[in-house]
């Protein structure tokens, strides 16, 4: 790995620390290391980021603003759920141009240790299943939806990340994107029957939780509205038909 020399100090320290934690399978990066790969000194780190965890707080703090971006660039079409399919294509294709700053992101998962980044991916997912929850498209809560898509599509990105550019099948990428969102919709809780979906009472009350918690209602005081999405918390979460 090589770092253009003449780039700013700063762009230089957080190449080389993603770099380097991306490879590092785990094992320390030393501040050494890193200002040695980007040509500083080590006062040239602490004037710009504090200390070495403020530098790699920065590089996953640029990297989730890339990634935000990303997931934000396209006009809603007006169809929630194929929005989301369209916020999976970009996620898998942010991993694969950036793999390095991808493993650092959400390659470096330790037991028991959630780290913000996916907190606030899974929120950013959220935000457009809430969407197809006030439509009446999603069996499952916004919430609930978004951590199980989410979950998926890292697996598959990682999965694609360590394999051969040549070889990788982003079909099969496409299918497991298909088949979570249908796991989570109205869809297959029609397709499987009446007798083994969410019932209309279930759907209805998970969209109602949705349009409330988006609208901010003043139609009801603050301990009347928190009882009544506890209520519908309850329906919602409901395994009943």
């Amino acid at each position: 790995m090589s770092i253009d020399g003449q780039l700013p100090p700063k762009t230089r320290l957080l190449r080389a620390a993603a770099g380097l934690l991306a490879k590092s399978g785990g094992a320390a990066v030393s501040t050494r290391q890193i200002t040695q790969l980007a040509g500083v000194t080590a006062p040239t780190l602490y004037h710009h980021f504090g200390d070495k965890e403020g530098l790699f707080d920065a590089v996953v703090a640029a990297g989730f603003e890339e990634y935000v971006a990303r997931e934000r660039d396209f006009a809603p079409s007006g169809e929630p759920l194929e929005d989301i399919r369209r916020m999976w294509d970009q996620h898998v294709h942010f991993g694969l141009k950036q793999p390095e700053l991808y493993l650092v992101m959400f390659g470096n998962i330790r037991p028991e240790s959630r780290p913000a980044v996916v907190a606030d991916a899974e929120a950013l997912m959220e935000e457009m299943l809430n969407k197809a929850a006030v439509a009446g498209q999603l069996a499952v809560p916004p919430k609930e939806a978004a951590r199980s898509i989410l979950a998926a599509n890292v697996g598959v990105t990682l999965m694609l990340i360590t394999e051969k550019a040549p070889e990788r099948n982003l079909e099969l990428s496409a299918m497991t994107r298909d088949a979570m969102i249908f796991a989570v919709s109205t869809e297959q809780a029609r397709d499987s029957g009446p007798d083994s979906g969410k019932s209309p009472v279930v759907v209805a009350a998970i969209a109602l939780n949705a349009a409330l918690q988006a609208s901010h209602s003043d139609q009801l005081s603050s301990s009347e509205l928190k009882l009544f999405l506890e209520w519908l918390h309850r329906i919602s979460t409901s395994s009943t038909s």
